[in-house]
């Protein structure tokens, strides 16, 4: 009996949901998918400063129409998982980010940066289904003692991700070609420099049309795949809809969507000017700067699975606070010594951002019940914090330095530390006001 009872323990809370493997695979692999193009905009914003002749603040305006995309669409997708569940949130933001992929071969021909910012939007219009989905699907499905755990694991393949869309447009966007302003005068000169901005423009799409592809396919495998409910999944049924005025009940979620902001604004920004970082203060070429951001995505990535891992022994919400105050320490490093030192320590931050996301999801999630879609929904929405921050970053390094922008995320990284240590515990208000 005593065994018996050991062995059921140790079922009931383990990682992984027994009988549902392949669905959890099939969603698993969405966080790889949607972290290529997340990163590729870190390529982008290098690339289009140069195919369009831009600065760093019109640059940034990639991470602001792409993460207006979560923003807008998370409440919608939410609505639209209440009623449908999981699945059409998965089948509906992969198509839109298809068709988003899709659009960047009419917006090269066009050549209007608008028409970019357009078809990054529709892209992620997509992946805010996919993120308001997947994250809450994969936290419940299975035991509720392992969801912090679970979902690290499963956002483990989003930094694979991020380092494929880096290494994609490392390679296959950048041309390595860096015109000084001598060359520039005497292109146009010749009256060929708009000839060689259109053919830095058309270096994008093939990348695009490629993923576009694979995601209209992952799309159609998955709406042929038999989907499990889970937990609070019901969505015929009235008592799991949940309301928004509910949500006010609950202190740990509301601090956790403010965290998430101030989080996903550190992690984009950081990224997003990471390569301008590499540049200014060691003087190396966009490939070798590109080399570099892949290399801090890989640290990210090897930080999810430690994290995952280390959350057996740890508390997340210790394991949260104390990588957080270590990235305040290597980003003031960054701030007061640009140059190498400065690098490794920005460098480094990514293995220590790895655990925040899926981790003050889950923790945000806790006990909402019947609230837990839309509760997920608004904290997908937080990741608009990525609009905000990042074009705030921009007019900072425009006015003093890039090492100076990164005051921003080391703002946002004390504002996590101290979510961690004293916003997430579980404490619901009583009556509503």
């Amino acid at each position: 009996m005593h065994r018996s009872s050991l062995t059921n323990t140790k079922e009931e809370h383990g990682l992984f949901p027994a009988g549902h493997i392949f669905p959890f695979v099939l969603v698993t692999a969405l966080f790889f998918l949607w972290g290529i193009p997340n990163n590729l905009n870190d390529v982008l914003i290098r690339q289009f400063m140069k195919s369009f002749a831009i600065n760093r603040f019109q640059a940034g305006l990639v991470q602001s129409a792409f993460y207006l995309g979560y923003f807008l669409l998370a409440i919608p997708a939410a609505l639209l998982m209440r009623r449908l569940g999981y699945k059409a949130g998965f089948v509906t933001g992969l198509f839109l980010y298809g068709i988003g992929a899709f659009l960047f071969w009419p917006a090269a021909l066009s050549g209007k940066y608008a028409f970019f910012l357009m078809a990054l939007f529709v892209i992620a219009s997509g992946l805010s289904f996919l993120e308001t989905a997947a994250n809450p699907f994969i936290a419940q499905l299975g035991d509720p003692e392992s969801s912090e755990r679970r979902l690290n694991f499963s956002q483990a393949f989003n930094p694979l991700g991020s380092i494929t869309g880096v290494l994609i447009g490392t390679v296959f966007i950048f041309s390595g070609v860096e015109l000084t302003a001598p060359q520039i005068d005497a292109l146009k000169t010749q009256h060929i420099y708009d000839a060689y901005l259109r053919s830095e423009t058309l270096r994008v799409v093939k990348p695009y049309l490629v993923l576009g592809t694979f995601t209209i396919f992952w799309a159609l495998l998955i709406l042929r795949t038999k989907f499990p409910a889970i937990q609070s999944e019901h969505e015929a049924s009235k008592e799991d809809h949940g309301h928004f005025r509910d949500l006010l009940r609950y202190p740990h979620f509301l601090l956790a969507v403010v965290a998430q902001f101030m989080y996903v604004g550190a992690q984009v920004g950081t990224w997003s000017y990471f390569i301008q970082y590499v540049q200014e203060s060691t003087h190396q070429p966009e490939k070798i700067a590109g080399y570099f951001l892949t290399g801090t995505l890989a640290a990210f990535g090897s930080g999810r699975f430690i994290s995952a891992y280390l959350m057996r022994f740890l508390a997340p919400t210790r394991l949260l606070g104390a990588y957080a105050l270590i990235n305040v320490a290597l980003v003031a490093v960054g701030v007061l010594r640009p140059g190498w030192v400065g690098l490794w320590a920005v460098f480094l931050t990514s293995f220590f951002m790895s655990v925040m996301f899926p981790t003050i999801f889950a923790l945000g999630l806790k006990k909402l019940g019947p609230n837990t879609k839309i509760g997920g929904s608004l904290l997908v929405m937080a990741i608009v914090g990525g609009a905000v921050l990042t074009p705030a970053m921009g007019l900072i390094s425009q006015a003093y330095s890039i090492a100076a922008a990164y005051l921003v995320p080391l703002i946002a990284y004390l504002f996590v530390a101290a979510y961690a240590f004293f916003g997430a515990h579980i404490r619901p208000s009583t009556e509503l006001a």
